[in-house]
Formats: structure tokens, C-alpha cells, sequence
């Protein structure tokens, strides 16, 4: 599991590790990574975490249970603003915080303003992660790294850690891993072993389904998605064999005109959404799936209380 090879002979840990960060920081895809599987949603459009995900790192001496909270922005919508607040409640109850910064991005007011929150929690420990070191060379890595030394002792933060790491070159990953552990708590395993993440199944298959509508799409779209999951039930009178399972999914925009982008030319592109989630919720289910999509307006449910609850959030 990790370099150091963990020793097993001291006591167990286990608690919650989260990452924060402003939107497209690298914490989705640093979660999958360390999980070993894809639990979180993964895309280049900034802001598309929309609940706390929890990915469960199993090790001989600890187990980390990894929160990836949604990026903390300036709320422009009712849902900006909940989001926002899921991160708050999140920082405020884990063991360890690890706070996401891309080494290809200079440190902006957006990530002082995080670190300014974070000043504010004083006894949680706190880990810098340096996150996408595969896309910048070493001057520009080590001008990062005492960038965020210097903005903590600006602010008072005292750095359990700074540490560099590429999720898709798996540089440092599992060094992050062995460098979280010892600050969780002692405690037996949370959860049972095998068990990758709490969330449930028609969470995790709305959200494949979403991660695949994102692709491609206008800028002014991403956040005017959601997906909810109807239904998920075994066809009737399959051989055992060749079981199949019928997943009814609603994928819902916001205005009338945005339907067309979503369907695409004689539904190409609502094809292609469905054959792509379709392979991974296949992955993720461990059976053949009959994928029956719908595209629904909603309108303005971003800044609607009663659509919000409706669509889960």
C-alpha cells in the first residue's frame, strides 16, 4: 500500500480526512487515486463535487476515510450558498484537512480566502497538498512550495505537512497516505473491510451519469445539470445467468433552450452520454445495465428551495 510499508504492530487509526480547495484544485481526482477506484466525479469543469463523498482507504495500521467536499467560492445561487455550507459543517468535523492547491495555478484570493477559514480552525492538523506537479518543472514547484509556506505564517497556520503530489502520474500519492495516518485517531476500522465508499449506489449512478453529460458542454452549462435516478430494478424473468438491470434517470437543465444542447442532432449526444455512464455504472455495479435517460427542464432550480430539496440537495 505504501513505500514506507506501513507497520502494523502499533495501534490502529481510523478516521476523516478532507480535502479542501477552490473549485478544479485536483480533489476528486487525488480521492480516486488514494481509493484506488473512481468514487468521486472527475472533470475539467470547475465546481462539479456536489456532495461530500467518502472514499475508505484500507491499510494494515489505519484507515482513512477521505471527505471530497465540493470547492469553496463566492456563491452567486441558493445552491452555491448550500454547497458552501456542506464544506463548513465537513471542516468542522474531520481529523485531519488537507488543503488542494495546483502547482501549475500562482496562489490567488481565492485560495487565501480558504486559508483564512482554515486560520480559524485552530486544533484540527492541517496538510498542505501541492496537487498537479506533473504539469509544471522544479523552479516552478519549489516557488509554489515556499509560496505556501509563507502564506501560512502570514496567516498563523502551522503546516502538519507540505507535500507535493501528481494523482495522474501517482507521484507521492501513497507518501500522502502514510503522512495522514498518523494524525487520525487510534480506533478500529469504521467501516468493514472491501467497503470503498458510503455513498449509496443511485447517488453514485447519478453522478456517473452527470460526469458524462459535463463532457463537452457549453461553459454556461455544467452547473445547470442535475441527474436524479428514478429507478433501479432487475428485469423480470432473465436467466440467472444474464441478469440485466433496468435504471430509469432524469437528467435536468434549467431553461428550454438548453435541451437541445443536452440531446444533441437527432439525440447523438444524449446517446453518447448514456453509452458512456452507461460502461462505468456497469464497472461500479458489477452487472449489465439497460440505461433509459430522459432530458427534463426545471426551471431556474439553482435559486429554487422546493427544486433543490427535489433534487437532493
Amino acid at each position: 500500500m505504501s513505500d514506507r510499508s506501513p507497520e502494523s504492530t502499533g495501534p490502529h487509526r481510523a478516521g476523516f480526512a478532507c480535502f479542501v480547495g477552490r473549485p478544479n484544485a485536483g480533489k476528486s481526482t487525488l480521492t480516486n487515486a488514494l481509493v484506488g477506484t473512481k468514487v468521486a466525479i472527475t472533470s475539467n469543469r470547475p465546481q462539479t463535487t456536489r456532495h461530500t463523498v467518502r472514499g475508505i482507504v484500507h491499510r494494515p495500521d489505519a484507515q482513512l476515510v477521505l471527505v471530497d467536499t465540493p470547492g469553496l467560492h463566492k456563491p452567486r445561487t441558493l445552491l452555491g450558498e448550500r454547497l458552501n455550507d456542506i464544506v463548513r459543517t465537513t471542516w468542522a468535523e474531520v481529523d485531519v484537512i488537507g488543503f488542494c492547491l495546483p502547482a501549475d495555478q500562482k496562489l490567488g484570493p481565492g485560495d487565501k480566502f480558504i486559508a483564512k477559514e482554515l486560520a480559524g480552525i485552530k486544533k484540527t492538523p492541517k496538510i498542505a497538498i501541492v496537487t498537479k506537479t506533473d504539469l509544471v518543472d522544479s523552479k516552478a514547484l519549489a516557488e509554489q512550495l515556499l509560496a505556501i509556506h509563507q502564506l501560512g505564517a502570514e496567516l498563523g497556520i502551522e503546516w502538519a505537512e507540505i507535500v507535493p503530489v501528481s494523482a495522474v502520474g501517482d507521484n507521492q500519492v501513497q507518501l500522502l497516505a502514510d503522512l495522514i495516518a498518523p494524525l487520525l485517531p487510534e480506533s478500529p476500522p469504521l467501516y468493514p473491510e472491501g467497503d470503498l465508499t458510503d455513498e449509496p449506489e443511485m447517488v453514485m449512478v447519478a453522478e456517473l451519469i452527470r460526469e458524462a453529460a459535463l463532457e463537452g458542454v457549453r461553459d454556461e452549462l455544467p452547473h445547470s445539470i442535475a441527474v436524479v435516478v428514478e429507478e433501479m430494478i432487475p428485469r423480470e424473468n432473465r436467466p440467472a445467468d444474464r441478469p440485466l438491470l433496468d435504471i430509469h434517470a432524469n437528467v435536468y437543465i434549467e431553461r428550454p433552450s438548453q435541451k437541445g444542447i443536452i440531446i444533441g442532432p437527432k439525440g447523438s449526444r444524449l446517446k453518447e452520454v448514456g453509452m458512456k455512464s452507461r460502461k462505468h455504472i456497469e464497472a461500479l455495479l458489477g452487472t449489465p445495465v439497460f440505461l433509459d435517460l430522459h432530458v427534463k427542464v426545471a426551471k431556474d432550480w439553482q435559486r429554487d428551495p422546493k427544486q433543490l430539496r427535489k433534487l437532493g440537495f
